[in-house]
């Protein structure tokens, strides 16, 4: 086989036991986590929002973002529950460019993954215990999620990642929310396929062992809009889209129905800016219909400090502006939370 064997990688038992979660943090994570499996169950009828960063590349000015994010969440918490993206793990369509914090620790530098292992793991502490957040993040590697599932209280399956059958069965042994993509087709079964598999139980083969899992009843649906046969984005954001997931849900067995909606990626064809009128249509479609309000739980949107994006490698680097795909701005960001709290 073409592989080269670097190096014998820290277990997650060992991660873990050199950065600990504190105790008292963890019955807060308890509590935290129960809201979130409230709101899409439909005991509260509170909002998600997940917000943040396209990829989180620097721990100061991810934290500095999130300190920003916890005091806009004290004002409106009885409206919005919010959960920080520390997204740590980026996929690439191409194979190319930068693959996030957990390859490359520093992005101007080569990837060193021992490294990027235990940097993924401080940032994600340091956000909760700086802000009080438990955090999202994407489960590209389904075999590297014990190294932060103590950590996070959501969890994202990728477009690209949604058909994958390890994906799948490990959502299946998550305790906290899976959200699943449709597929970059746009094909709504496999996205809803994907979603009946991760609330099953299963057994299968994880990290060298044979495990077992019980199903996760919080696996749920993510629009993020698709691309056509000719790569033009199609958005799947619209009150018709929304119905008509609707209608699929309920013609599967399968619990919970709940959507969030992608307000970026190709459902702004990663126009930045177009977020904010994207909200604001997918709250105004709640207040169309009744079915639509209990069906759609809330929302991800893409943010940081500074409004656009950056490239990496020129040698100047951008506080707190994104180094993958362009995001809101802080203050654009901040108006937008509040406008949410207020159409909810």
């Amino acid at each position: 086989m073409g592989i080269t064997f670097v190096r014998n990688l820290p277990t997650p038992g060992e991660i873990m036991s050199e950065f600990p979660l504190s105790e008292s943090l963890r019955e807060r994570k308890k509590v935290f986590d129960r809201e979130v499996s409230d709101i899409l169950t439909g005991k509260s009828r509170k909002f998600l929002v997940i917000i943040g960063p396209c990829s989180a590349d620097n721990e100061d000015a991810v934290c500095d973002y999130v300190t920003r994010l916890a005091k806009v969440s004290e004002k409106v918490k009885d409206r919005l529950f919010i959960i920080p993206r520390v997204y740590t793990n980026k996929p690439r369509t191409t194979g190319e460019g930068y693959k996030g914090l957990l390859h490359q620790p520093d992005p101007d530098k080569k990837p060193n993954l021992q490294e990027g292992i235990i940097a993924i793991r401080k940032m994600h502490l340091r956000v909760i215990e700086e802000s009080g957040f438990f955090t999202a993040d994407e489960m590209l590697y389904p075999e590297n999620l014990t190294y932060l599932s103590d950590l996070m209280s959501y969890i994202a399956i990728g477009a690209r990642s949604v058909e994958n059958q390890q994906h799948r069965l490990a959502s299946s042994g998550c305790d906290v929310a899976v959200g699943m993509k449709n597929p970059t087709s746009g094909d709504l079964s496999v996205m809803l396929n994907a979603i009946y598999a991760a609330q099953q139980p299963h057994e299968f083969i994880y990290r060298g062992w044979e495990v077992k899992t019980d199903g996760n009843p919080l696996a749920h649906a993510v629009l993020r809009g698709a691309f056509s046969k000719h790569a033009q984005c199609i958005p799947n954001y619209h009150f018709e889209d929304l119905h008509l997931l609707y209608d699929l849900y309920h013609e599967r067995d399968i619990k919970n129905p709940a959507v969030i909606v992608d307000v970026n990626h190709s459902n702004s064809n990663k126009q930045y800016e177009e977020q904010i009128r994207i909200a604001k249509e997918v709250l105004h479609s709640r207040k169309h219909a009744e079915e639509i309000e209990g069906f759609v739980k809330g929302l991800m949107i893409e943010s940081y400090l500074v409004p656009g994006c950056q490239k990496i490698g020129t040698g100047t680097h951008v506080y707190g502006e994104s180094i993958t795909d362009p995001c809101l701005g802080w203050e654009e960001s901040e108006r937008l939370l509040y406008d949410i709290a207020d159409l909810v």
